[in-house]
């Protein structure tokens, strides 16, 4: 079954998808890019409080692909207890050193969650690379906001073959990227482990402003119904 990731830069806004039914909670600061990351000390107050509630995935930032740097700062972020750790794999940089680094962590025991970006066009013969170093699992999402949705980004046919190359090497699949109401439909018949909200959440559908717990609610209500009908 599908599952929804709740995207939050605060404990307020935690408690307000919690409230709401979200099944992911991430944290990521929205107002520092695609994936900015919020102070160690706010997530392991986050951590805190959903623990035993809801599992909680947070990204690194938005880094450049240099493997010292991200093994830093992933080992920083695991300190927190954070169940997943979400790593954005941006253009250019050593992504082959990036790889081979964070493989020595997933032999810690690190869940580790590969981001990729629907708008540098992927190849999805990079996922055997991130099952073969051990990851948990990968995401499709979107690197310029200003592009629309991940649906608008991405022909169906990519998303497809992704989603299908996740699932084919045991990987959690997410998908995500300014996603809107109209999108859970079709994105719902790949079957990907959990879609991915923030902007749709937010008041005026705004990605840094605040949580709105009826846009909250909304997305919720939708995905289940979806599903209901899928299932049917």
């Amino acid at each position: 079954m599908t599952r929804m990731l709740a995207s939050v830069n605060s404990l307020e806004e935690a408690q307000l998808v919690y409230q709401a039914g979200a099944d992911i909670i991430d944290l990521k600061q929205p107002a520092e890019g695609a994936l900015g990351a919020l102070p160690l000390e706010d997530v392991a107050q986050i951590r805190a409080w959903c623990a035993g509630k809801v599992p909680v995935s947070a990204t690194v930032g938005d880094l450049p692909m240099q493997p010292q740097l991200i093994g830093a700062a992933v080992q920083a972020m695991a300190a927190t207890g954070v169940d997943y750790i979400k790593i954005g794999f941006f253009p250019g940089g050593d992504w082959r050193g990036v790889v081979q680094k964070l493989a020595e962590l997933t032999q810690k025991h690190y869940a580790l969650i590969a981001v990729l970006f629907a708008d540098t066009q992927p190849d999805p013969a990079f996922v055997l690379t991130l099952h073969q170093a051990g990851f948990k699992g990968v995401m499709l999402d979107t690197m310029d906001k200003s592009r629309g949705s991940l649906t608008q980004v991405m022909q169906a046919t990519e998303i497809e073959r992704f989603v299908d190359a996740a699932k084919s090497h045991n990987l959690l699949c997410g998908l995500a990227g300014s996603l809107r109401l109209n999108d859970i439909p079709a994105l719902l018949r790949y079957q990907p482990d959990y879609l991915g909200f923030r902007g749709a959440l937010c008041l005026q559908h705004t990605r840094t402003a605040s949580v709105d717990p009826e846009a909250v609610a909304r997305i919720k209500q939708a995905l289940k119904t979806r599903i209901a009908i899928e299932t049917a």
